[in-house]
């Protein structure tokens, strides 16, 4: 059973999250404000985080860039009506792993809540899997660590687990919507720009210049790829 806490201050869609997910046989607490999100992570141990954007005392936002700051792994599923492509953007930006869009559908609801959770290492990793070897990077799959030369890297679950698929098939060229697919677990239209985010946010952490990527390989009007770095 994992420990969900969402933040979301209009009731009736804090319940309707709250009955869904404990559906799942998960424990959920619901907080309205972003102080009481506060507490309720300092005082609690969490699997996940829903999170509204728009809060009475402050952007959502906010708390997504502080919980990255502090290198947190914890999952976030963001939740938003804000309508444009650029301030959903902006929220993967933030480090959300996620989004849902609202209104949202319940069964979609209980699909990211698991693909996160999945993702969150609540399942045993492969501890027979050896480490691959992508230079400049190490990664360890069955410790879920990710070493550049002798520094280690902190990375989200999301984003080793975006890693380590490109990593698992170097030089291969993955359309975003197979990363969908494959990394989250879902193949909904117009969501390519969560995979999109997230390997801006994995290219700030692993390239030694991320406006000009040598690991994560953009091929233009196909998709991404992750090969060695050459001199």
């Amino acid at each position: 059973m994992a420990g969900i806490l969402v933040v979301e201050d209009q009731g009736d869609i804090a319940n309707l999250v709250r009955m869904h997910v404990e559906m799942l046989g998960h424990r959920v607490q619901c907080c309205d404000t972003l102080a009481f999100a506060r507490r309720a992570l300092a005082a609690g141990d969490w699997d996940l985080l829903v999170l509204d954007l728009a809060l009475p005392d402050g952007d959502g936002l906010e708390l997504c860039r502080e919980l990255r700051q502090q290198n947190a792994a914890l999952p976030i599923l963001m939740l938003t009506a804000r309508a444009t492509e650029h301030e959903r953007v902006q929220g993967l930006e933030s480090g959300a792993d996620d989004y849902l869009a609202k209104p949202f559908g319940v069964l979609e609801l209980q699909a990211r809540v698991r693909a996160l959770l999945r993702r969150a290492a609540l399942v045993e990793p492969s501890v027979d899997e050896r480490p691959i070897e992508i230079p400049p990077l190490r990664l360890d799959p069955a410790r879920r660590a990710v070493r550049r030369g002798g520094s280690a890297l902190e990375l989200t679950a999301t984003e080793f687990d975006l890693l380590l698929f490109l990593a698992r098939r170097p030089g291969v060229v993955f359309s975003r919507q197979q990363l969908l697919s494959e990394v989250w677990g879902y193949h909904h239209q117009g969501y390519e720009h969560t995979v999109n985010s997230h390997v801006n946010r994995l290219r700030a952490k692993i390239e030694e210049d991320p406006a000009r990527p040598r690991l994560i390989r953009t091929v233009w009007g196909v998709g991404y790829k992750l090969e060695a770095a050459t001199a």
